[in-house]
């Protein structure tokens, strides 16, 4: 099974060549903001067939990009109408549901695009040399630059990797190009004989993940310092954006992704340590799709926390775990995560008296079964990937991602997570075994 990863490798320019690529960045952003707005004017157009017919020559002569450069653009600007499209279309029918009261307004106007970062076609916009070089277009022609990277990284691009796409990417504080190179590789194919092991994954802020396996082993990796740091951050950006002085703005330039790269680092630690604990498995991971409309807080201070929590990229933590898990020979799936922290896992009792003010302790109010609050949240989804496993088994069809097609649909499949249950005891004989 292939799998998608990402080199980032740093570009050593000189003037001539950095005015060059900043050059061409610009006139790449403007040529986006150009066609946006055309496409916004003829009924918000996302057909990139139609945006180029109207939009290449005004391109070419305005920008003076180079042909397949003056050719990504439509299809850049013609992607994101799609996507607004769909959010649009979905925030209505989620509307007419009565899930949510909330007017989605991404095509009030049309969407403007800041970021200068610009898309590079692989063989026909930039191509990699020997000796450790890459051609990358140009308003001036070819530029050839020479590049460092992580030496995995450069390992697959010299053994002949699959190559797709790159953006190139400009770091503004430090004045520095990257190109971000998007790689396809061969990962694991697994089957349900080589997954070998069960590992369920409990996602939060206190604790970045909590995980839990059908033996009862549990690890539990905590997100008290980089929390601390990252809401550090926050302040400070909000009081020097409220300041609003050159030197503040200065000062903010310079803060400009250190959040961004704190958290991602350890989203890389967390997710390297779960794959590396776990070979040879299946890791289920909770499917938190539309979880914001999906919890509904009304208090000042659940408002406080679900601002904090939001504040976190889960998102970016589960999509590590599951490209390192291919690499691993392990599978990650999404499971339903539907009241994992609410169900007891002895006696399947639910309701939301079971966390005391929704607090890291579990207390189940039929049996009385208690427990940490988000390893009980792990065991629930190690529980439900054991079931997807047996049906896969069964079927011979690995299901992704849960069924969400319908309300019926939704309604069943609860019914059958209810009915799991979780022995305590057969877990302690297991462990000891493996001991």
């Amino acid at each position: 099974m292939k799998t998608t990863i990402t080199a980032k490798l740093k570009l050593y320019a000189t003037k001539e060549q950095f005015a060059s690529l900043r050059a061409t960045q610009l006139a790449y952003r403007d040529s986006l903001n150009l066609v946006s707005r055309y496409a916004f004017a003829h009924d918000k157009m996302s057909n990139k067939v139609k945006l180029q017919e109207g939009t290449y020559d005004e391109i070419r002569a305005r920008f003076h990009l180079p042909s397949q450069m003056a050719c990504s653009v439509p299809r850049q600007v013609g992607a994101t109408y799609k996507t607004v499209w769909s959010k649009v279309k979905k925030n209505a029918q989620q509307r007419k549901a009565g899930i949510t009261k909330k007017c989605y307004k991404g095509l009030d106007q049309a969407p403007t695009f800041v970021n200068p970062t610009l898309t590079y076609q692989y063989s026909k916009d930039y191509t990699f040399k020997k000796e450790q070089q890459v051609s990358v277009l140009s308003l001036n022609g070819r530029v050839v630059l020479p590049y460092t990277g992580y030496s995995e990284h450069v390992k697959l691009i010299q053994s002949g990797a699959e190559i797709g796409t790159a953006r190139l990417w400009y770091d503004k504080p430090k004045k520095r190009f990257f190109l971000l190179v998007t790689l396809s590789i061969e990962g694991a194919d697994p089957t349900p004989e080589s997954s070998r092991q069960i590992v369920g994954v409990d996602v939060g802020l206190r604790y970045l993940a909590v995980t839990s396996t059908t033996r009862g082993n549990c690890t539990f990796h905590s997100g008290k310092r980089v929390r601390a740091r990252a809401t550090h951050y926050t302040r400070l950006r909000k009081r020097l954006q409220k300041k609003g002085t050159r030197s503040a703005t200065r000062r903010l330039v310079a803060l400009s992704g250190r959040e961004r790269r704190l958290k991602q680092d350890a989203n890389h630690v967390v997710s390297k340590r779960i794959v590396d604990q776990h070979p040879n498995s299946l890791i289920g991971l909770e499917n938190l799709t539309d979880i914001q409309e999906r919890t509904k807080r009304a208090t000042k201070r659940q408002r406080k926390a679900r601002a904090a929590s939001l504040r976190w990229s889960f998102a970016e933590l589960q999509s590590m775990i599951a490209y390192k898990a291919l690499l691993n020979k392990s599978m990650a799936i999404k499971v339903d995560a539907n009241y994992t922290s609410q169900a007891c896992p002895v006696c399947g009792h639910t309701c939301k008296e079971n966390r005391p003010n929704k607090g890291l302790l579990f207390v189940c109010q039929n049996c009385h079964y208690t427990l940490h609050a988000d390893l009980v949240g792990a065991r629930n989804l190690t529980m439900r990937t054991l079931l997807i496993r047996q049906d896969w088994i069964g079927t011979g069809i690995l299901s992704l991602y849960p069924d969400v097609s319908d309300v019926e649909a939704k309604a069943l499949r609860l019914q059958r997570l209810s009915d799991l249950r979780w022995s305590p005891d057969t877990s302690r004989r297991d462990l000891s075994g493996g001991h």
